[in-house]
This record gives C-alpha cells, structure tokens and sequence, in this order.
C-alpha cells in the first residue's frame, strides 16, 4: 500500500500562532471599554502577537493590550494621543510580510 501515513511520526509539527488584530477602539469616547464578552475571551500568554491599525485614543487602552501580548505593533489613527507610532510598519509573522496601515491617509 502507498505510504501517505508512513512519514506521520517524523514529520514536523507545526505550532498554531494567534494573532489578534484590531483597531478603531474609540475609548473611552467611541465606548467606555472593550465589551465584555470580547475582553472576556482575551487571556494572557494565550495571544503570540496583536496588530492594530490604530484609534486607540488613550494610553491605557495601549497599556491593557501590553498584559495580553508584549509582541505588540500598532500604528497611529488621526485620533490617537500617543504621536510616537508610525503611520505605516511592516512587520512579519512566521511566512507572512504584513504592511500595517490606520486607513485614514488612502484616499480612493
């Protein structure tokens, strides 16, 4: 018979990465806080990296988003306090190149 399971225990495994990605939180003006059902689901250690395409207004938002992840890129959305992010980054995770972008600078 073919051997397609013969191989089964040499082969590599590969882990699972969680990325987290979000943007336009809007807190505390758009929404007090993340939802709860949401906040509820983001545990720490649990998420590898967070990408966020900016928005999030406050430094505390920022701050919560550090104890879930420390592997954190964000870049700036026009409303954002902290001036310090970038408006673009790239980055990559594993196999994949990711350009970062808030959106408010495209123009179509």
């Amino acid at each position: 018979m073919g051997g397609q399971g013969g191989n089964i225990g040499t082969e590599k495994q590969r882990r699972m990465v969680l990325v987290l990605a979000l943007g336009d939180l809007h807190i505390p003006d758009g929404a007090p806080d993340l939802p709860p059902k949401f906040k509820s689901m983001l545990v720490p250690g649990k998420i590898q990296h967070i990408i966020c395409t900016g928005n999030l207004r406050i430094k505390e938002a920022h701050d919560y988003l550090k104890t879930l992840c420390s592997d954190i890129h964000i870049t700036r959305g026009e409303y954002d306090e902290e001036t310090r992010c970038p408006e673009t980054k790239t980055l990559t995770i594993d196999q994949f190149k990711l350009g970062l972008r808030h959106g408010h600078q495209v123009i179509p």
